[in-house]
């Protein structure tokens, strides 16, 4: 509507490599408004879930058509490692479009043994209209976490993608129209957080909100819903996820699993420092379009000068440096692996979601202290052990208040696997059939029986 943009920046060097539209209040309206209509009048909710299936598949070919392309985008516009969207993020989308247009057509109510001469059923039914609100970290896997169990269901709706990331929600966009996905039913609306997201979290025609992003945030719109419709809403918040070592762990699995893990999910580890030193010094930073590379560019300059602040708290705060601690390169913004040990739990760097390569190393020494180091946190999202020993394994993972447990494992995301968190780590599930209910409501219906021979 106002015809105004903003700049998109390569986070590899910090230059511009796009004008995307600026969405606000209006554009949000507008997209709203086509949502409505598609939802009210339109085909998408009134296809027959295997109608809807078909279009869904073409969508997923269409993905694994232009995989290349947008591995790129999230490359050049988040820092992803090229490699690792070629291999797993992009072809994970079309799996999870695929996986629910195989359950589009097996939603399916139950019937209901009354307790008097009634007869009864539940229906489940698309909610509406929803507004998702996705965060930059992963933009392409987060996008089909909101979108393919939305469509499925029957759903219309308005996605505001980060405003760190937009470039690859437009091109999703622009292949679900060339996959046949009707007018209004998929709208991308570009801008940032406290205008265009705002918008979407307030606004009375939106019937749910799915945001993933930041506790703070989740707030606002959990705020706004409770406002202005007491809309649904779904939210899958911060983290700080701890990996438990037990000393029966295989050392060099423990290894692999921390670096594998913390520098993305930070975490309470009791492991030998020199190992984890030597393998954060073979974690190499750098252009992730460089097939060797393990480790990218944080997102955008906001997000690197946060993650430098937390380390100079680290110092302040009285925790040994182990390594890494600085900015590296010339340009772009790019930080070191960073080791924290002598670490205690009241610290700032402990309690507070970095989202950046930051490791504590804590020790514990008893299976209880271990449980309660673990649960000391106001979040709880996700978790890890390993160990050798089942009945460590089946205690720790039972006494963890997270809302998944991977052992022996970390990232051990399953298409068919549900994950949300608890405490401030929010509620509602992406991923599995628990998604697909979020996006549906529960209709009964009761009519009376007459002279039926059995009730």
């Amino acid at each position: 509507m106002t015809g105004k943009t903003f700049e998109t920046r390569d986070p590899r060097t910090g230059e511009v490599v796009a004008r995307v539209a600026e969405g606000d209040k209006a554009d949000v309206d507008l997209a709203v408004k086509a949502a409505r209509k598609a939802f009210d009048h339109g085909p998408w909710p009134r296809m027959s879930g295997y109608q809807r299936g078909r279009i869904m598949m073409k969508f997923a070919d269409l993905i694994d058509q232009h995989i290349e392309d947008l591995a790129i985008l999230d490359t050049i516009n988040a820092g992803k490692l090229f490699k690792i969207g070629k291999l797993i993020d992009i072809p994970s989308a079309s799996q999870l479009l695929r996986y629910y247009a195989g359950a589009a057509d097996k939603i399916h109510g139950e019937t209901l043994k009354h307790s008097r001469e009634l007869q009864g059923y539940t229906l489940k039914e698309p909610i509406g209209v929803v507004g998702h609100i996705i965060p930059w970290n992963y933009p392409t896997t987060m996008f089909f976490f909101k979108v393919s169990p939305a469509l499925a269901a029957g759903f219309t709706m308005v996605v505001k993608p980060a405003e760190q990331s937009p470039l690859s929600a437009l091109y999703y966009a622009h292949l679900a129209k060339e996959a046949g996905i009707p007018d209004g039913v998929l709208n991308v609306v570009t801008g940032f957080g406290p205008t265009a997201g705002s918008a979407v979290a307030s606004h009375m025609d939106i019937d749910k909100v799915s945001f993933t992003g930041s506790t703070e945030v989740g707030r606002l719109v959990m705020e706004a819903a409770a406002r202005i419709n007491l809309k649904s809403v779904s939210l899958e918040l911060g983290g700080k996820s701890p990996l438990i070592i037990f000393d029966d762990a295989d050392v060099d699995m423990a290894v692999n699993l921390a670096q594998f893990a913390i520098f993305t999910n930070k975490g309470e580890v009791c492991v030998a420092g020199s190992r984890v030193y030597e393998a954060a010094k073979n974690w190499t930073v750098g252009d992730p379009f460089n097939p060797n590379i393990h480790q990218g560019p944080q997102v955008d300059k906001a997000q690197f000068e946060k993650v430098l602040k937390y380390i100079e708290i680290g110092k302040q705060e009285g925790a040994t440096l182990l390594t890494g601690g600085k900015a590296c390169g010339d340009k772009g913004y790019y930080v070191e692996p960073t080791i924290f040990t002598d670490v205690k739990d009241d610290m700032r760097i402990v309690q507070e979601e970095i989202f950046g390569p930051v490791m504590s190393l804590m020790k514990f020494k008893t299976i209880e202290e271990a449980i309660e180091k673990a649960n000391n946190t106001k979040y709880g999202l996700a978790a890890g052990i390993v160990t050798k020993d089942l009945n460590t394994m089946n205690r720790v993972s039972r006494s963890i208040r997270a809302g998944v447990i991977w052992v022996n494992c970390y990232f051990a995301f399953d298409i068919d696997c549900p994950f949300g968190g608890f405490k401030m780590s929010g509620f509602g599930k992406d991923m599995g059939l628990d998604a697909l209910d979020k996006y549906l409501h529960s209709k009964s219906v009761v009519t009376p029986i007459y002279n039926s021979p059995w009730l």
